[in-house]
């Protein structure tokens, strides 16, 4: 069983057990989050599910595991001639979550 959730403005597609580093949400480590947005289910035997624009009556809970940043990305401008130089650095955070249940109706 899979389902495709929509958080942070991107879409994830997710196993009961998966873990996988989100956009960052509200929460500590071991709390409980449950996500409404489900664009699509698909059970076991091959039945899908697709909502317009979300399944009715679908959630999929997750556990925080860690809050953190990513490795640094170097963010650096340039114009040739015209000594014009910026560089900087970013570091975005991400959530990492472990799907515990995707339920239907």
């Amino acid at each position: 069983m899979y389902a495709i959730i929509r958080t942070g403005g991107k879409q994830y597609r997710v196993n009961e057990g998966s873990i996988l580093k989100i956009e960052k949400i509200a929460g500590e480590k071991g709390d409980k989050v449950t996500f409404s947005e489900v664009l699509l289910v698909s059970d076991d035997d091959g039945t899908i599910k697709v909502g317009d624009p979300v399944v009715a009556n679908a959630a999929v809970t997750a556990e925080i595991l860690e809050q953190g940043r990513n490795k640094k990305i170097i963010v650096f401008k340039y114009k040739r001639r015209k000594n014009y130089r910026r560089k900087q650095g970013h570091r975005q955070p991400f959530t990492k979550i472990k799907i515990d249940q995707i339920v239907v109706g």
